[in-house]
């Protein structure tokens, strides 16, 4: 067990610092533009829970690419790997412009939620300047589980990592005009991200295609760059059931978000703090899932199942204890952690309050998230979405409305049902995991 977890570590350290890092930009664009005012801040925080809906669908169609790679990979097939890189990255390409024009066309919905006017307005520029960079991200999302399919996963790490300091100072002299630059405000943290997003997707490009790691993958390209449907069929069977699994937990989160942003721009603020800090968390989680499923999918390509059942064991193990790690942690600070976003004192007092419901859901969190990826890696997705649709918009949810409106409970009573939800897709997804893997070696 020691040993599956330190492996399976290793291989999740450079993907979660690359996690980290991509979270980090959202963090640091949250916190530059609270700095002009509380009401550019719930601007963002309308726009990023209305477009991650569609965006972390996008996502989930780029997993499909790690999944298929990582299994050709463990029947040491490398022509295989390429033509599954190549029919997934026109897959994810096709994704990439559909979720852009969908965005851009339907930027008025805004004015249908229910919320501040002056936000709204605030929002729509921003809105449109996101999704164009939507493009630029999947396709480095591509790239990058390409890369992390066949374990190669520090290049993506580092140009990440290195996305950081490009964000910040673009939007220092974007947001707040700095060297001669308009002021640009909200508008400005956008187009830092369309052009940091854009120079880290062409600069991974170049790397593959010209780095001798990938050479025996890309030297093939004459025979194996050709479109297949049944390829597409294969991509589309994990893409879809990934998509909808993270679609609908990114969507419970975005939904609530929405909701409580009818409660006032004060507590749409707050939500987005505590929400930052805990979606900062989940991206660890979401790495280790990631390395845990790369690993099982890579023995599922053997039929190797007590392999597959001991990564399983010794991911969820560490899932356990990095979520009661993180819960103590946001107990602990949850005066402290606010103020990195905002001065006002009624956000911050909220803010603080919703960091212990955070806290709370920390170990589900961890690990529904890590029991969902090691599924995909044995291809198990169909019953995993159900679980998954039924936990977060048939308990969650709805649970979480009526505590908020019909029970007085405010942006704490969805937090509440963000709970229930989390609570029972991690015990649907780790028994469902357990029992198959069981099941196989017992057989």
């Amino acid at each position: 067990m020691k040993n599956e977890a330190s492996q399976t570590l290793k291989l999740a350290f450079p993907i979660v610092i690359g996690e980290l890092a991509q979270m980090a930009l959202h963090l640091i664009d949250t916190a530059m533009v609270g700095a002009v005012s509380y009401k550019q801040l719930a601007a963002a925080a309308l726009v990023l829970n209305t477009i991650n809906i569609p965006f972390v669908i996008g996502i989930g169609m780029t997993i499909s690419v790690s999944q298929m790679v990582s299994l050709a990979h463990g029947r040491h097939d490398g022509k295989q790997v390429s033509h599954y890189f190549y029919n997934g990255f026109v897959l994810c390409l096709l994704t990439a412009l559909i979720i852009s024009g969908i965005i851009i066309y339907g930027e008025n919905i805004l004015h249908h939620l229910g919320q501040d006017p002056e936000v709204v307005a605030l929002a729509i520029p921003f809105m449109r300047i996101m999704a164009y960079s939507i493009i630029p991200m999947l396709l480095f999302m591509t790239l990058k589980q390409f890369s992390d399919g066949l374990e190669y996963t520090k290049t993506a790490m580092i140009l990440s990592v290195a996305s950081m300091p490009l964000n910040i100072f673009l939007n220092w002299l974007m947001i707040f005009g700095n060297w001669g630059l308009p002021r640009m405000e909200l508008e400005g943290a956008g187009w830092a991200t369309l052009i940091t997003r854009s120079i880290i997707f062409v600069a991974l490009g170049l790397i593959i295609l010209n780095h001798k790691t990938f050479n025996r993958y890309i030297a093939v390209r004459g025979q194996q760059w050709k479109l297949n449907l049944q390829t597409w069929r294969e991509l589309l069977h994990i893409g879809i059931p990934s998509s909808m699994q993270i679609g609908m937990e990114a969507g419970a989160f975005a939904v609530s978000g929405i909701i409580i942003g009818t409660l006032g721009a004060v507590a749409q603020a707050s939500h987005q703090i505590a929400l930052s800090c805990a979606s900062f968390t989940f991206m660890v989680s979401m790495g280790l899932a990631q390395a845990g499923s790369i690993r099982v999918s890579n023995a599922f390509g053997r039929q190797n199942w007590p392999k597959i059942e001991l990564i399983g064991k010794s991911t969820l193990w560490t899932a356990l204890v990095y979520g009661t790690l993180c819960a103590i942690t946001f107990a602990a600070l949850r005066m402290q952690l606010p103020k990195a976003f905002n001065k006002n004192e009624e956000v911050l007092e909220l803010a603080s309050y919703l960091l212990l419901f955070a806290a709370i859901f920390q170990i589900s969190d961890s690990t529904q998230a890590i029991g969902a990826g090691l599924l995909r890696g044995i291809k198990d997705v169909t019953a995993p979405t159900i679980f998954i649709g039924i936990s977060y918009w048939i308990l969650g949810i709805p649970i979480g409305y009526l505590l908020a409106f019909q029970f007085g409970f405010g942006a704490s009573g969805m937090w509440l049902g963000l709970i229930i939800g989390l609570t029972f897709a991690s015990i649907f997804l780790i028994t469902r995991f357990l029992r198959k893997t069981r099941l196989k070696n017992v057989s």
